[in-house]
């Protein structure tokens, strides 16, 4: 039987999985500030490489608290929001959970910060990865360009691999089978923080020079010394995870695969033209995720003795320019 979703973010990811989960069958209920009365009205539309579809009529609302309790939560706000979430999720059913698909380290570990000092008992929460590119292109309007995979896992406390207990593992399994009968390639990991710190070999360098160079993952991969730069950025980021991993699991063989910087490079070379997340944030004005994706990978580095030059460099000069682009 499927699960009902809450979709907390309804932009290029949240609109997307969403809109797949609802077009398979499943209750889908969207949270909106902006694009409220459009897709009200309207419903979604998605165009996709995998097919083009719309959905005339969802599930919108303006306020969590209009949202009926439900299975899942997810999360698909940008991270810059999460201190929002408290006032922004819907009531869960029992046994419930909160599965967040935002970027960045400890983005789970954040989420319990934040809800544990407004509930009483913090729900499960589980973590999602997106290999995607898509872009919200107007008002309730999603692009899906490419890729669309999703990597889910368990967050652990304790930043261990484990499998999770069989609670979690029904509601876990039971999302996957939804996403799947939507047509999504859907994974799970039982190592949670390595799968974000592979993700970050590709995020680092791209989301961040993006803005920095005003330019596409393209226009990057053709520059001979930008390649060499989100070269240097990706071993760097490489280094400190598996360094960090050895800290916190010493007896353990965790590490990140010998060729996932070339894995990625190849991946992006083969991708059509695009512009990052944090591109698209930046040219529409919106803070930029710095804080999850590269000051705290670069603090989890430094207390593993792990030295980041380039991507403090890289940190500074997006720092300059979030602040200057925000209308104070």
């Amino acid at each position: 039987m499927a699960l009902s979703y809450a979709i907390i973010g309804t932009g290029a990811i949240g609109g997307y999985y969403g809109a797949r989960l609802q077009q398979a069958g499943c209750d889908v209920h969207f949270l909106l500030r902006s694009d409220y009365e459009p897709v009200r009205d309207h419903g979604l539309t998605v165009e996709s490489i995998d097919g083009d579809f719309t959905l005339p009529q969802v599930n919108a609302y303006n306020k969590a608290q209009a949202i009926p309790p439900v299975d899942v939560a997810i999360i698909a706000l940008k991270t810059t929001r999460n201190p929002l979430l408290p006032e922004l999720l819907p009531a869960l059913k029992p046994n419930g959970a909160i599965l967040s698909l935002q970027n960045g380290l400890d983005v789970e570990a954040g989420i319990v910060d934040r809800l544990g000092a407004q509930l009483s008992l913090v729900p499960t929460i589980l973590g999602g990865l997106c290999f995607i590119c898509s872009n919200k292109v107007g008002p309730g309007h999603i692009r899906h360009m490419d890729y669309g995979k999703l990597l889910l896992g368990a967050h652990n406390p304790e930043n261990q691999p484990c499998p999770p207990p069989a609670l979690l593992h029904s509601i876990l399994h039971s999302i996957v089978e939804d996403f799947t009968r939507a047509k999504v390639d859907t994974e799970t990991t039982e190592d949670l923080p390595m799968a974000r710190w592979q993700k970050l070999v590709w995020n680092v360098p791209f989301n961040g020079l993006s803005v920095v160079l005003n330019a596409t993952t393209q226009e990057m991969m053709n520059d001979e010394n930008v390649r060499s730069l989100i070269t240097t950025l990706m071993a760097e980021v490489v280094t400190a995870a598996n360094t960090w991993a050895q800290k916190v699991s010493p007896e353990s063989d965790r590490k990140l695969p010998d060729t996932i910087a070339a894995q990625m490079l190849t991946q992006t070379e083969t991708m059509p033209p695009y512009r990052t997340s944090m591109k698209i944030d930046y040219d529409e004005g919106r803070p930029l995720e710095i804080e999850a994706i590269l000051h705290r990978p670069m603090l989890t580095a430094q207390s593993v003795g792990v030295a980041t030059p380039a991507m403090r460099l890289l940190y500074q000069q997006l720092s300059f320019l979030n602040a200057r682009n925000i209308p104070q």
